[in-house]
């Protein structure tokens, strides 16, 4: 094994790495498996810790955090994610949100000046975040597998600025990139030293692997993305794989952005569900690990449909080195928990060699 890769063996105290090892591209005795929102409203024990709580008070407590992060390893997943939110780093910088019912995630005043993007705040997330943090550090007191930190990619979280909330084209936001070029590239720098800064300090305290979510990404062209958002997740990503731990580069609705993704850095390429495993991994190139990709609306119906998905996944990456498994987007609200189980027991069964 090569020298750089060693702090990330290193860093874990769990008892089951097969995830990082599959990250690393090593031979591992069965794919591991987990999967993005694993803890969330379709557990039931997380809507019980719910009540009276908002999801950003949950988030603030490390204690709640710790304990949301551990409820799905009661399914046997071979990973956990951190409890957070992709939009946390927004408050500190001076963009306050709430989560409306109904609505997702509203910006209180969205970005449509150059001013507004100078007054944002460059944080050090080892004080404005210091809650996160405290969680990871509980976390790995006991935690029997890696724990995966994670951060919101600067064009998903410019989008929620820019448009003060979800949105179904990105029109403002496009029209910022297109329009005001060099306002849109003060917002990304500035972002992007955010997400890398805070990606840093979750390894630092002791997250073993860390995700890079670009949700809305997949609404630009291969183009756009080349030249407005490529450099800027290229220099989040170059700097934190200097650390050792697997980084894993997600986005959603990426076809036609695989290769620019992958040129623009990450351990492991994350594959949504639209795309074929294997068409992902030959575009991608074998000096990758790939995760993904099963459909989550595949676990709505039955347990028999939610296995036959994912055995498709594992027949399309055929064994090879390098594959965890996971959905191609979160788990959904209304999943049936004993179908998440039932595609765990049969990964974990299907793939041991």
């Amino acid at each position: 094994m090569g020298g750089e890769r060693a702090p990330a063996l290193l860093r874990s105290n769990a008892v089951n790495d097969l995830f990082l090892r599959a990250c690393r591209r090593e031979p591992v005795e069965r794919t591991p498996v987990w999967f993005m929102r694993q803890a969330g409203r379709y557990m039931p024990e997380y809507r019980k810790l719910r009540e009276g709580r908002t999801l950003l008070e949950i988030c603030a407590a490390p204690e709640l955090a710790a304990e949301v992060t551990r409820q799905p390893l009661r399914l046997g997943v071979d990973a956990a994610i951190l409890f957070a939110d992709i939009l946390l780093p927004l408050a500190p910088m001076g963009a306050s949100f709430e989560f409306a019912k109904g609505e997702g995630p509203v910006i209180h005043e969205p970005i449509a000046s150059r001013g507004q993007i100078d007054r944002l705040r460059v944080i050090d997330p080892d004080e404005s975040l210091a809650h996160v943090m405290a969680a990871v550090r509980m976390l790995k007191r006991d935690l029997p597998v890696p724990l995966i930190g994670f951060a919101g990619a600067p064009f998903t979280l410019a989008s929620y600025l820019v448009e003060g909330g979800k949105s179904a084209n990105f029109a403002k936001t496009k029209k910022l990139m297109f329009g005001a070029p060099d306002d849109w590239r003060a917002l990304m720098e500035k972002l992007a030293e955010v997400v890398r800064r805070y990606l840093r300090a979750q390894i630092a305290a002791g997250a073993d692997a860390v995700q890079l979510f670009d949700s809305w990404v997949g609404d630009l062209s291969p183009a756009d993305y080349v030249e407005y958002v490529q450099p800027h997740v290229r220099g989040i990503l170059s700097d934190v794989q200097k650390t050792g731990v697997p980084v894993i580069h997600f986005g959603v609705g990426t076809a036609t952005l695989l290769e620019a993704m992958r040129d623009a850095g990450g351990t492991v390429i994350g594959v949504d569900f639209c795309t074929p495993l294997g068409e992902a991994w030959r575009r991608v190139g074998a000096d990758r690990a790939v995760q993904g990709n099963m459909d989550p609306c595949a676990l709505l119906a039955t347990r028999e449909v939610a296995v036959k998905h994912a055995q498709r996944v594992l027949d399309a990456a055929g064994g090879r080195p390098g594959h965890v498994f996971n959905l191609g987007h979160g788990i959904l609200p209304e999943t049936p928990v004993d179908h998440v189980r039932a595609v765990v027991e049969h990964v974990r069964e299907a793939s041991a060699r």
